[in-house]
């Protein structure tokens, strides 16, 4: 963070942001948190400009749209490649998701959507031509988000 630290207000304006982007107005969250449309409007700004809000997402539901699996790959990739490897396998057609994790064993999380078993199978082959070692394949049944309570309540600083 290089500019000044986050208030309350800025907190509930990401809190607004994580809970609908696309229908929380600057006028809606400025009714929410007290300021000016134009003052919220300044504050996503900034913070955007300085990398806090990296960018807005939709949430799709695969399987209305025709890909009705969809698998957590559990998967371990060497320290010195994970980065790399993470790169390549968002390049995949079925990969949704990576989570790079902390750890020495299992340290890679890839989510994958497909139609078929077919096309399942064909990511954890790509996934091991890689380099990654697969080692459990999961089936998902639904995942939940939510804004974060330190957003909504509390700030960092206690």
């Amino acid at each position: 963070m290089s500019g000044r630290p986050l208030d309350e207000i800025d907190y509930a304006v990401l809190y607004a942001l994580q809970e609908d982007a696309r229908h929380n107005t600057n006028a809606a969250i400025s009714e929410r948190v007290s300021v000016s449309a134009s003052t919220v409007g300044k504050r996503i700004s900034r913070m955007e400009a300085e990398g806090m809000i990296r960018g807005y997402r939709s949430s799709v539901d695969y399987e209305k749209v025709g890909f009705p699996l969809q698998v957590l790959f559990i998967c371990t990739a060497g320290i010195a490649e994970r980065g790399s490897l993470t790169q390549e396998a968002l390049g995949l057609d079925g990969v949704v998701n990576v989570r790079e994790l902390i750890r020495g064993e299992n340290n890679v999380h890839i989510q994958a959507v497909g139609a078929s078993n077919e096309d399942i199978t064909h990511v954890a082959h790509e996934l091991d031509i890689m380099g990654y070692t697969v080692t459990d394949g999961i089936l998902m049944r639904n995942e939940y988000d939510r804004p974060s309570v330190r957003f909504g309540t509390d700030t960092p600083s206690g």
